[in-house]
């Protein structure tokens, strides 16, 4: 009985068509270069891949906007399109290192030139050319303008890869004036389609399923990293490419750090543990975070974090409206936390205020320091309207992550002024109290036409995650074969 749940989730997913395709068609790669198009209307677009990592051991992952707008998963290659009008001119050509057998020794197999256009529907080049077409192509260009994808820091102090493979472009052609198209794409990227949502709902259930199986594996007396590494394995058990982002496994005092992620300290019977993890499928990022008791059981203490933590998610929830105001869920959480710790005797009451740095913060910036979500997509923060700003429009993907972090030395990096040390003497039992526990629920949503859907279902009540911690370890929940099978059938290298 314990495996059926974990099943049903993921094979949910496959009969419900999510992951039909398992892939995104190579028809909706040409309509997003054809959208971009019609945003830059005129020029010459060259759009840079991530290049090949300085050693052969480490691994390779390809810049979100080139993948976007390509699919293509190699290094150093570059994407050129002719723009006239606010429409492609012709074929867009990819540029790609040429299948060599002896170096494909080391690196694996190339797609090679010929297979570009009836693999990705583009025409092949060498990346060896890619100067000489864009200096033919510039000279023919009418309007003068280079419209650039890549990693700029132009007018900083570091000259990158990519700024300087457009420089010696420019050096060549002194008429081409260069505007960057990095914003232009991500805001293509703002909404996603029902392809993409698929594989983040894909990201998703994987996320979970690890989860479930991190709960019902913590004892006090292990190491973090033995539910890091449990976490990554069901990762890529279930077919994903890899962890998101750095796995965050904090206990104890570890827990209220935010982005901890050195994953080394036995865990104690009284902590807290934050599990802050993400799969990546397909390139397609989750972000799900719980917080669960060492011991099994909440304590009194870590009850009452825990019950504020979850009504301000819930608050937030409830705010979230298709088409309504972003910036009405952190009202809501931000309204709902004020309360809480005004209660917990953690701030002097609702929307007090205190001196940090010469300015006025409110007092419940000292337990929650970030924002309430982020976008999720091809990367863990990725563009779209989140909870700071923006409408929840129907395609948007995000996340709700309130949290509370009670630092054991917060009243000692308190700046020292009278108004502050009036403050601390009315908070000091509340903060000597709750020291160490740190609290995240973090959940990932997309909006339909119809409604906010929650899709990152693991257990988050108090009741759900005691009983699930109860259950015995016996190993990590069954391969879903359906998902990895999937995966198999596309014959595409891992992004």
């Amino acid at each position: 009985m314990k495996y059926t749940f974990r099943i049903a989730l993921l094979v949910a997913f496959v009969a419900a068509g999510t992951v039909s395709q398992a892939q995104i068609p190579s028809s909706e790669y040409a309509a997003r270069r054809t959208a971009l198009a019609a945003k830059l209307q005129d020029g010459i677009l060259v759009a840079l891949g991530n290049p090949e990592p300085e050693e052969d051991f480490l691994s390779f992952n390809q810049s979100s906007n080139f993948k976007y707008l390509t699919d293509f998963h190699e290094p150093d290659a570059a994407l050129v399109m002719v723009i006239r009008n606010g429409a492609i001119a012709g074929s867009p050509l990819l540029f790609v290192q040429p299948s060599d057998p002896a170096r494909e020794v080391w690196t694996g197999h190339r797609l090679g030139i010929p297979a570009v256009r009836s693999t990705l529907g583009m025409e092949g080049r060498d990346i060896a050319t890619l100067a000489k077409v864009v200096d033919s192509l510039a000279a023919l260009d009418q309007s003068g303008t280079l419209h650039t994808v890549g990693k700029f820091n132009s007018e900083g102090p570091l000259i990158t890869r990519d700024d300087q493979i457009i420089g010696s472009f420019v050096k060549s052609n002194a008429r081409l004036s260069v505007k960057e198209a990095n914003g232009e794409v991500e805001n293509l990227r703002r909404i996603k389609s029902a392809a993409e949502a698929d594989m983040i709902r894909r990201a998703v259930a994987i996320t979970v399923v690890a989860q479930r199986d991190a709960m019902r594996l913590i004892e006090p007396g292990m190491n973090e990293f033995e539910v890091q590494a449990l976490v990554e394995y069901d990762f890529r058990r279930n077919g994903a490419d890899r962890p998101s982002f750095s796995t965050i496994v904090g206990s104890g005092p570890n827990s209220t750090t935010l982005h901890y992620n050195a994953d080394d300290r036995f865990i104690e019977a009284n902590d807290m543990i934050v599990m802050d993890i993400g799969a990546s499928y397909r390139g397609y990022a989750a972000d799900v975070t719980r917080s669960v008791p060492a011991s099994g059981t909440f304590s009194p203490s870590q009850r009452e974090i825990y019950t504020a933590v979850r009504a301000a998610q819930a608050a937030a929830e409830a705010a979230a409206k298709v088409n309504g105001p972003a910036r009405a869920t952190s009202d809501a959480a931000n309204a709902s936390l004020d309360a809480s710790l005004a209660r917990l005797g953690l701030i002097e009451s609702p929307g007090a205020m205190f001196d940090c740095g010469g300015r006025e913060c409110a007092q419940r910036t000292l337990y929650y320091m970030h924002g309430l979500g982020h976008g999720i997509g091809l990367d863990v923060h990725d563009p779209g309207a989140a909870t700071g700003g923006g409408t929840l429009v129907a395609g948007s993907a995000f996340t709700i992550e309130p949290g509370i972090y009670v630092r054991g030395n917060l009243l000692e990096i308190i700046p020292d002024t009278p108004r502050n040390r009036a403050m601390i003497a009315k908070i000091r039992p509340a903060v000597q109290k709750y020291a160490n526990i740190g609290i995240r629920i973090e959940d990932d949503y997309i909006v339909t036409p119809s409604a906010v859907e929650w899709i990152s279902k693991a257990p988050r009540e108090i009741n759900e995650i005691e009983a699930l911690m109860k259950e015995p370890w016996t190993g990590p929940a069954p391969r879903d074969r359906a998902t990895v099978e999937a995966y198999r059938s596309t014959g595409r290298r891992v992004p």
